[in-house]
């Protein structure tokens, strides 16, 4: 057995020898012989090409439906993941386009606030510090407000405070960072006031109602409905003709309407008005009608 297998092996080495000596020409010859059938024989060609074509094409098909389902499905995630990122991308987009429509909403309203509070007043060129309400200490038996400006603003107690319209009350409480409002619905409030038509002296009281009365009205005036009311400029602490309200109620006792909505405030503006101040608590004291002197007791 091994005798043969042996032979085998020394017939076949110079067979194997002598292939890889010629198998240049040969490969050579064959490619030879195939460009000559293509020149000689073009239709046989052509029918071998479209016979081998024939039979690649179904495997080429099998091969190339899941490629292509491959391709479509990784396109469509992409297409996914665009959409989102660029979902993501809007949204953030529109959250801050909404941010700044607010800004510019809250800057268009103070904007006009502050416009409106320029108008009121009967002279700008006295000087005044703008502030902002920043709290509402109304209540059951106080109706003041709180403004974000103090002393060092230059806010002193007294001083006039006028909102978008006319006026709104005095400073009753100054600290070095903010100053509290007396309003003048409040029952503590006493105002100088004068109708504008006629020029006859009175005194606005709050009572904590939204219409204060009108007391120590002369009695040749004749108050009618709508009839506007201003700052008298009695006792020197506020300047005159500052416009406050208007009649509105007239049963038993004159109510004025005041002209500032003063459940609504926002931007104020405190006076800073430089004449001599009569450092008074209670303004009505200028007003108020003298009793005239007792006669002497007979002896």
């Amino acid at each position: 057995m091994a005798r043969r297998s042996g032979r085998s092996i020394w017939i076949a080495a110079p067979f194997r020898a002598l292939l890889q000596r010629f198998a240049f020409l040969l490969l050579l010859a064959t490619a030879v012989g195939l460009v000559l059938i293509s020149r000689i024989d073009r239709p046989v060609v052509e029918r071998a090409r479209a016979l081998v074509a024939d039979i690649v094409e179904p495997v080429l098909t099998a091969v190339a439906q899941p490629v292509a389902a491959v391709n479509a499905v990784v396109g469509w995630v992409d297409d996914i993941l665009f959409v989102h990122e660029e979902n993501f991308r809007l949204r953030t987009e529109n959250a801050r386009l909404l941010q700044w429509q607010e800004v510019a909403r809250r800057l268009e309203q103070d904007n006009a606030a502050l416009r409106r509070l320029l108008a009121a007043g009967p002279d700008l060129s006295q000087t005044y510090v703008t502030g902002r309400v920043i709290a509402d200490g109304g209540g059951s038996f106080v109706r003041t407000a709180l403004l974000n400006v103090g002393a060092k603003d230059g806010i002193r107690k007294g001083q006039a405070v006028i909102g978008e319209g006319g006026y709104v009350g005095r400073v009753a409480e100054v600290g070095h960072r903010a100053s509290r409002i007396l309003l003048l619905t409040d029952l503590n409030s006493r105002l100088p006031v004068m109708l504008q038509e006629g020029g006859h002296r009175a005194v606005l009281a709050g009572d904590n109602s939204p219409l204060p009365r009108l007391e120590y009205l002369s009695g040749a005036a004749k108050p009618a409905i709508g009839m506007q009311v201003v700052t008298s400029g009695d006792g020197g602490q506020f300047p005159a003709g500052i416009p406050v309200g208007e009649i509105a109620e007239m049963d038993g006792v004159v109510r004025v309407r005041p002209l500032v909505d003063l459940g609504r405030l926002g931007f104020l503006r405190v006076m800073q008005f430089d004449e001599t101040r009569i450092d008074a608590e209670d303004p009505t004291a200028q007003v108020m009608p003298l009793a005239p002197p007792l006669p002497p007791k007979a002896p």
